[in-house]
């Protein structure tokens, strides 16, 4: 045995994080790890990478007891990891990042800028990944950061390696690649522990799996043993309710959009936006599908007059109106869920009940902000939403994705938006909140909204989605009705060429 967690536990203020968790790795295999968000998946993990130490409880590394003092010790004792939430310097270059822990360096204690490149070149092409080693990674977009993520950790050349929702940013090319890197590690005796969200991906590369639920273990089986309606029940402990999709045919449209077009963005023409026409009723979910690339969060952003558009007109209840920046698009009722959450979503120093608050202000004083109000705000809807929190007044870095994504969606249902745009909105997030996410998102519709669901996972677009528009080369290339859509139809609109 390469592994072994002996009696687990793991306490903080007000949390039992972990409760007597036993857990172990073989050498050459994949042990996946699944649970809700809060689960305490990531605080075992933690404890594997030196972040936490246990309260109670053994570590059996390698057939002896280690107590491990930080994570360099983890590193020094074979332990990598690939965070969920990306740990790159921005600033610094691909190369620096990949070996940040170890530069070579000449007898003089300088940067070997050689070595350096030809090690991260080696590292790159372990991972399938062309750029170049002197690129800033703030430069990178969120696939290629979590590809030089898993090649940080590789670089470590670690006996146990750790996956923390791997491929949350990745295309279906990039987790092919990826699972082409476990196939190697499993052949050279290494140890894994793979974490997902994604159950279809725990029956494609795992060999067992280990549930939790409210820092419990609650059970192990060979992954040839069990099923997605077994592990979800054992994740979750309740039946998940299906999306009730409504007749939205007769609905007044709500958003409009006429010949948008925007080739500022960057000199990538698959990134520019080409005569986008769409519309959107009251009470619909419109699903906006495509390949990474395709233009979607473009077009998000372009709506939302965060990179406003070069030319065509946005209609709001058939009247137009200018949007050229965020302030002007929620003046109009226009909201907008970002992709990545913690950088452009959240402010994660702050509290629930700031954060709820951040997009109306004024609802809560013109001269000074009443914060009783906005407090009783907030905790209805925690209330309403189910945030696990003690109260209003927790930062909302120290909550969970699943929570974090609630908050989020609680500030837009504030302002109670006319339109709004969610970019991946359950990304991270475990089956139990994304199931309430898509409730929430169902509930807004029949409020009124008119929403636009931008999803890179294709089941996720079918299930909440009354109908798809699929985009290509900042050009939409296909339109389907719920009643006849399917991922092979959405993947062949989204491979057509557009000739732009």
């Amino acid at each position: 045995m390469l592994l072994e967690l002996q009696n687990i536990h793991k306490r903080f203020p007000g949390v039992h994080a972990l409760k007597g968790v036993s857990f172990d790795v073989r050498r050459g295999e994949v042990h996946a790890l699944v649970g809700e968000n809060g689960a305490g998946k990531s605080t075992l993990m933690h404890i594997l990478a030196g972040v936490h130490r246990p309260d109670e409880g053994r570590i059996i590394f390698q057939g002896r007891q280690v107590e491990i003092a930080g994570e360099h010790h983890a590193q020094r004792l074979g332990i990598g990891i690939v965070y969920q939430e990306r740990s790159l310097f921005g600033l610094l270059s691909v190369a620096e990042n990949i070996f940040a822990g170890g530069l070579p360096a000449n007898r003089w204690g300088v940067i070997d800028r050689r070595q350096l490149a030809d090690r991260t070149k080696a590292a790159l092409a372990q991972v399938g990944l062309d750029v170049d080693p002197k690129t800033p990674v703030e430069q990178l977009g969120p696939a290629e950061q979590q590809m030089i993520e898993i090649a940080k950790a590789l670089a470590l050349e670690a006996k146990l390696m750790i996956f923390d929702e791997p491929t949350a940013a990745l295309t279906e090319v990039e987790t092919a690649a990826l699972w082409n890197i476990i196939a190697q590690l499993k052949q050279q005796g290494a140890g894994l522990i793979y974490i997902s969200h994604r159950l279809h991906e725990i029956f494609e590369i795992a060999d067992r799996v280990t549930v939790l639920r409210d820092g419990e273990h609650r059970g192990t089986a060979p992954v040839s043993e069990t099923s997605v309606d077994e592990l979800v029940t054992r994740m979750v402990g309740r039946q998940m309710q299906e999306i009730n999709h409504q007749d939205v045919s007769a609905d007044r449209v709500r958003l409009e959009v006429r010949k948008l077009s925007n080739r500022r963005l960057t000199d990538d023409a698959r990134t520019r936006l080409c005569d986008i026409n769409l519309s959107v009723r009251a009470g619909e979910i419109v699903g906006l599908a495509g390949l990474a690339g395709a233009g979607r969060t473009e077009l998000a952003l372009a709506i939302f007059g965060a990179n406003p558009p070069e030319g065509g007109e946005i209609l709001l209840d058939g009247q137009p109106i200018q949007v050229r920046s965020p302030r002007d698009a929620i003046a109009a009722g226009i909201g907008y869920v970002p992709e990545d959450r913690k950088e452009a979503g959240l402010f994660l120093e702050m509290s629930i009940a700031e954060n709820i608050a951040a997009a109306r202000l004024g609802y809560f004083g013109s001269w000074w902000q009443s914060d009783r109000r906005r407090d009783a705000v907030a905790a209805d809807y925690m209330n309403r939403l189910k945030i696990a929190a003690p109260d209003v007044h927790k930062t909302v870095q120290q909550l969970s994705g699943g929570n974090q994504q609630k908050v989020v969606l609680s500030k837009w249902l504030l302002l109670n938006p006319k339109v709004l745009i969610v970019d991946e909105p359950t990304r991270g997030v475990d089956v139990g909140a994304k199931a309430e996410v898509h409730q929430l998102l169902r509930e807004m519709a029949r409020q009124g909204a008119a929403i636009i669901a931008i999803s890179s996972d294709l089941p996720e677009v079918l299930a909440v989605s009354d109908r798809i528009l699929v985009m290509r080369e900042g050009r939409i290339t296909g339109e389907l009705e719920r009643r006849e859509a399917s991922e092979e139809a959405i993947m062949r609109y989204a491979s057509l060429a557009t000739g732009v």
